[in-house]
């Protein structure tokens, strides 16, 4: 689950920046203003347009998929490659040595191992 919401948050992040690059700014109109044009400056608050519409969905995705990610970054299990290995500075408490294999008493022999 981990790795599907970064790759969705990775994907919403690209679609982000490709959908704001294409939309008219707010200030585009200003320059015209300039050169006596009869259009206000900031322009009309009219109805939202498609790629407005699209871009606060995005948005929210990509706001959910930051919750989580950053949620689930600080509650994760914490597993590292070097929990079991020695402390520098601490001594460790050495292992017992093996013991030699002793080879099964043959019949009529003493039972001790073979040298």
């Amino acid at each position: 689950m981990y790795i599907l919401a970064t790759a969705t948050h990775i994907i919403v992040c690209v679609l982000m920046v490709l959908i704001v690059l294409l939309q008219k700014g707010k200030g585009a109109d200003m320059g015209a203003a300039f050169g006596g044009s009869s259009q206000t400056i900031f322009g009309s608050s009219g109805p939202g347009t498609f790629l407005g519409k699209i871009t606060t969905g995005v948005a929210v995705v990509f706001m959910l998929t930051s919750l989580y990610l950053a949620y689930f970054a600080v509650h994760k299990e914490r597993t590292s490659l070097m929990e079991g290995a020695a402390r520098p500075g601490v001594e460790q408490p050495l292992s017992q040595p093996a013991t030699p294999p002793t080879t099964p008493a043959t019949p009529g022999g003493t039972g001790t191992p073979a040298k």
